[in-house]
């Protein structure tokens, strides 16, 4: 009777389970179907008019760049479809047989969290290394594509402003792309100044690549106040950065893979350069399942309700909120951690461990009164 009862426990855990993974999965791929669509429709506007912008190019580029965008709609995609797998038990009144044999809410909710759980590792360990790779091949197929635009690609927050130092005097650089966590650079305009301060000459390029203590740039024009402008296949300009440097200064942490960060986090400590933002981003990453779980409860807390009292339509958006709120409450700590105000380990671990908490707490109080 024990073997057969725990046979029967088991097969009812994994259907629970299979439920949640095709709903999730389900919404997932939706999601990404129509983000991809809007991308390319976006992608196909900005480039309409410029050479090389066939629609498999654009479509190419908006294909390899879109797993990384579905990164931010994964807690989302868990959260709804979670929500849909509770309700899809909820309405054909599972969830009710189940408690009736003497399941306890925490039996049916665990394959859920087992399965968002697991979902917050693959997406750690294999997804999102996957999703960086694509996204520099996005890059790369994008280089030079987009001419005056601003590099929307990848520095969504505006164009590239960096100033330097060099044995020549100090320039500022400015670029419009950037590759291989910014030592190659794209649509390169440097501004250079002499020891004394005073402005020397103006370079444009259509690439830059950083060398042993000096940018190498390709295909580079030099206009200066005295005399007509002047063209070079390949000009040296000095610079004191390292690449780590560079990296601090241009790369985005989201472009580093998950078994990069911690070298990339050393190499910026060991040049004394700050490593907030890496440091932030690998932790959030080790946080993700426990925010992902976090998701699966606040589902829980609604579905548990909805079984019992009835008033779908108010409990839903409640579970839409609450998970918003813990989506906004990530974002305010990856500001407050990415600024070195908060330590990093608090502000990606807090949001996550504070939706578990809430999410309990509210289960056992619908549970046991």
């Amino acid at each position: 009777m024990i073997g057969t009862a725990s046979r029967t426990g088991t097969t009812l855990a994994v259907y629970f389970a299979m439920r949640f993974v095709w709903a999730i999965l389900g919404l997932f791929l939706l999601t990404t179907a129509l983000i991809f669509l809007f991308d390319l429709l976006e992608l196909l506007r900005r480039t309409s008019g410029e050479a090389g912008a066939g629609l498999f190019r654009v479509a190419l580029i908006s294909l390899l760049r879109v797993p990384q965008l579905m990164e931010q709609v994964l807690p989302f995609a868990v959260l709804f479809g979670a929500i849909a797998g509770f309700l899809g038990l909820s309405r054909k009144l599972e969830l009710v047989v189940a408690r009736a044999a003497g399941v306890s809410v925490w039996q049916f909710i665990a394959p859920a969290l087992i399965v968002g759980i697991t979902i917050g590792l693959l997406a750690v360990t294999l997804y999102n290394p996957l999703a960086v790779v694509l996204r520099d091949q996005s890059d790369r197929v994008a280089a030079g594509l987009f001419g005056r635009e601003q590099n929307f690609l990848l520095q969504t927050t505006g164009e590239i402003w960096l100033r330097q130092d060099g044995a020549d005097g100090e320039s500022v650089l400015h670029a419009k792309q950037i590759l291989d966590g910014g030592e190659r650079l794209f649509g390169v305009t440097l501004f250079t100044f002499d020891r004394h301060g005073s402005f020397t000459r103006r370079i444009e390029a259509t690439e830059a690549r950083l060398a042993d203590r000096a940018w190498q740039l390709d295909d580079a024009t030099i206009y200066t106040t005295t005399g007509d402008p002047e063209h070079r296949d390949t000009l040296a300009v000095s610079t004191y950065l390292t690449p780590a440097e560079v990296r601090e200064s241009i790369a985005a942490p989201e472009s580093i893979g998950f078994w990069d960060l911690p070298r990339v986090i050393e190499l910026s400590r060991r040049a004394g350069l700050p490593a907030y933002r890496y440091s932030l981003q690998y932790q959030t990453l080790l946080a993700r399942p426990v925010l992902l779980a976090a998701m699966v409860l606040i589902a829980a807390c609604v579905s548990l309700r909805v079984s019992r009292m009835g008033g779908l339509g108010g409990l839903i958006l409640g579970g839409i909120l609450a998970g918003f709120v813990l989506y906004v409450l990530s974002e305010l700590g990856k500001d407050l951690g990415g600024a070195g105000i908060v330590p990093p380990f608090l502000a990606a671990w807090a949001p996550g461990v504070f939706g578990v908490l809430m999410g309990i707490t509210i289960l056992l109080h619908l549970e046991d009164g």
